[in-house]
């Protein structure tokens, strides 16, 4: 099978992040990352299962805290969670493309869908100087980000433009090209971040990122060197023989 239709058979969709409740230390992490703190207006976009929005009430204080998702379903149960826990949060049932994120200091923004990327970044881009937009795995679009603890990255605003996807990658990863050692030690960090002691497969799930990484930087002109890595090959290879999982077909593209 293709790569993309794997990923469609895994639960939740876990390496696109859609749709994932992060683990309790991904939030402590990512709130210490951004500092959040008493004076902070704090929105999670994609608010699940409203588990950020009770640490960033109870552990850091902050003024405020909302939470917005399109499934009333889980608004509903989230808010009954919240309630009976008596954390004071505001949560809103919309489609986030439509919501009013204007008084927001800081918001969690983890989305892979590019439509719906690209039309929160001009929403963004309106928001008041020095708001801080955290994302997960990517920056926003064509963007420098301000402070980056790969996976976490911080875009403020006004937000600084990349003259190039070199500057953008040095940004980020800290090299002017990506190599397997660059694709497995970010991959590596994001199943880290995203994971929880139960998850079993997570070298699986790095080997997958990795070559998701690798494949992407290829794509964009960004690899090092002109041929494929033997390391590379030798994953795919595994990929394909152990596990049906096809990512050649990417390479010919």
């Amino acid at each position: 099978m293709k790569i993309e239709e794997y990923l469609e058979t895994l639960p939740d969709n876990l390496l696109s992040g859609e749709d994932v409740q992060l683990p309790e230390k991904s939030f402590r992490e990512i709130f210490k990352f951004v500092n959040l703190n008493k004076d902070d207006i704090f929105s999670h976009l994609g608010c699940g299962d409203g588990k950020g929005l009770e640490i960033a009430v109870n552990e850091f204080g902050v003024k405020k805290a909302i939470g917005i998702d399109n499934n009333s379903e889980k608004i509903k149960q989230t808010k009954e969670i919240l309630e009976e826990k008596n954390v004071k949060a505001e949560l809103i049932c919309k489609d986030i493309q439509d919501s009013n994120v204007s008084d927001a200091t800081v918001i969690l923004f983890w989305f892979t869908d590019e439509a719906i990327i690209n039309n929160m970044l001009s929403k963004f881009e309106k928001l008041k100087p020095e708001t801080k937009i955290i994302t997960i795995w990517g920056p926003l679009p064509d963007c420098l980000p301000d402070k980056v603890d790969f996976p976490y990255i911080i875009n403020k605003t006004p937000f600084k433009k990349a003259q190039s996807m070199q500057e953008q990658l040095l940004a980020i990863f800290g090299v002017k090209c990506v190599d397997f050692v660059t694709a497995w030690e970010f991959a590596e960090r994001y199943t880290k971040a995203i994971g929880t002691p139960e998850i079993k497969n997570d070298r699986f799930l790095t080997i997958i990122q990795t070559l998701v990484i690798w494949i992407n930087a290829k794509k964009l002109g960004v690899v090092c060197g002109d041929e494929v890595p033997e390391s590379i090959k030798t994953y795919i290879n595994i990929m394909k023989m152990h596990f049906d999982i096809d990512f050649e077909y990417l390479l010919e593209e």
